[in-house]
């Protein structure tokens, strides 16, 4: 059987919570966003 290190846990378990809130981003969810700022990676990297 395969052990984890404690930090690899916690890891997971903060993973799971963001997607279970919503938090993790979807290569979908990029698209949509990178498709508002026309592709251009300045408007993308610029923050509001």
């Amino acid at each position: 059987m395969k052990q984890i290190a404690n930090k690899e846990y916690e890891k997971y378990q903060q993973y799971l919570t963001d997607q279970l809130y919503g938090r993790t981003l979807t290569p979908d969810g990029l698209r949509i966003i990178c498709a508002s700022f026309d592709y251009d990676p300045e408007k993308i990297g610029k923050e509001r």
